[in-house]
């Protein structure tokens, strides 16, 4: 370390700031960087967090690909029934990308109480269903098992089970209409085993979950006979490429689609996530910017004088430069410290005890979701560093235009 960076160092540190002139500015600029990066690290951790809970629960109670036959009939309801006896099924091995595949068939119906009525649609599963996706949404009683013979055990969400007053434990007639309008309806009678939250309104303001053979009694089909089948894939990242290999693997009466596709509204309006995320980002990182400059600018003004020592003494435009440089990365870094341990401890209080509720009717979570991942925090970091060092080249370039001789005459 060469005298004149040491003393320069010495004379423009932080420490000496403080009867400066510069202080406040040192210090609004130190708060701009923090507060830069508290709103870059919640908005991407809230933004990523709430598009990946979305899409869990989303393919939870849909899977990622749904594989039926081809119908004119654009409903929910499963009107006609595909064979299990498929290539594909019970292991679909044809394409890698996929971790299971389950057998549903749907049918709408009326529930019926004593003082209410809800429309559902009973969502049929069987014993490759995989009940693990929705366990976490499970609020009260347990999960039904149908490995044994027919029963009438089903889950509910709590929006029907609020709607209807009814709990764990509980019996309900449900009426199904038949496709021959003329003919009294089909009636089953169900125990309520457990109780689901979800969040997403559209699935909790409608289905029931209770045993596929039911369904396939009253549309009078045979045992091997459902409605559609659910696939889970291992990357929702590349869905579109695996549902087309799905769709290579399956025959040509049988149709497939993703739930990208069957809920493109949700998915559209999750994409806008990303690029509020950039405009958060860019704004931030802005505003950190300017407010360096401006404080590397008073720095230098302030310091004119010392500029014009150093030149004198033989120090290089660069040398001199560098010193400058070197303090304001050391600001930078401290206003990143603060941003980091201030927006992390706000993001870690969300994730364990949830303290920003959210509007599932707007939102369909509960709260809102974090996702804490380390590689983008560095990432954010790098960005701001970078960013700001790179534009505080332009105004440190005025010290090649300080003269030694006026510097120190009128200094």
């Amino acid at each position: 370390m060469n005298l004149e960076y040491f003393i320069a160092k010495r004379l423009i540190t932080a420490k000496h700031f403080k009867s400066s002139i510069s202080a406040p500015i040192i210090k609004i600029a130190i708060s701009a960087i923090a507060i830069g990066m508290i709103m870059m690290i919640v908005s991407v951790a809230t933004g990523i967090g709430l598009q990946q809970k979305i899409r869990e629960k989303v393919s939870a109670f849909n899977g990622h690909v749904i594989i039926s036959n081809y119908d004119n009939n654009q409903s929910e309801v499963t009107l006609v029934p595909i064979s299990k006896k498929q290539n594909f099924y019970p292991k679909f091995t044809s394409v890698s990308e996929v971790t299971h595949i389950q057998a549903i068939a749907s049918k709408a119906g009326i529930i019926r109480t004593e003082t209410a009525f809800e429309g559902i649609i009973l969502k049929g599963v069987g014993t490759d269903y995989q009940w693990n996706n929705i366990k976490e949404y499970i609020v009260s009683g347990r999960l039904p098992d149908f490995s044994k013979g027919l029963n009438q055990e089903v889950v509910i969400s709590q929006f029907l089970a609020n709607r209807l007053n009814l709990k764990v434990g509980d019996s309900f007639n449900t009426f199904f209409i038949k496709e021959d309008q003329n003919q009294l309806p089909n009636s089953r009678r169900f125990k309520i085993t457990g109780i689901f939250n979800s969040g997403f309104q559209e699935f909790d303001a409608t289905y029931i979950i209770g045993d596929i053979r039911h369904i396939q009694r009253m549309n009078k089909w045979k045992p091997d006979q459902v409605g559609a089948f659910e696939v889970f894939v291992n990357d929702f990242n590349n869905i579109e490429t695996i549902g087309k290999k799905v769709y290579e693997q399956t025959s040509s009466t049988q149709d497939t689609r993703t739930i990208v596709e069957k809920y493109s509204y949700i998915f559209e309006w999750l994409k806008l996530f990303d690029f509020n995320i950039v405009i958060i980002l860019a704004v931030m990182i802005l505003v950190a910017t300017i407010n360096m400059v401006v404080a590397l600018l008073v720095l230098i003004l302030e310091r004119t004088q010392m500029i014009g020592i150093l030149k004198a003494l033989g120090a290089s435009n660069w040398s001199v430069r560098k010193i400058f440089l070197y303090n304001a990365f050391y600001l930078i870094v401290r206003g990143l410290f603060w941003g980091n341990l201030i927006g992390i401890s706000l993001l870690l209080i969300q994730q364990y005890f949830g303290i920003i509720k959210l509007n599932p009717e707007n939102y369909y979570v509960n709260q809102a979701p974090v996702y804490l991942n380390w590689g983008y925090v560095v990432l954010l970091n790098l960005l701001t560093v970078t960013v700001c060092f790179l534009v505080l080249l332009i105004p440190s370039y005025i010290i090649t235009k300080i003269s030694p001789v006026k510097a120190i005459r009128f200094g």
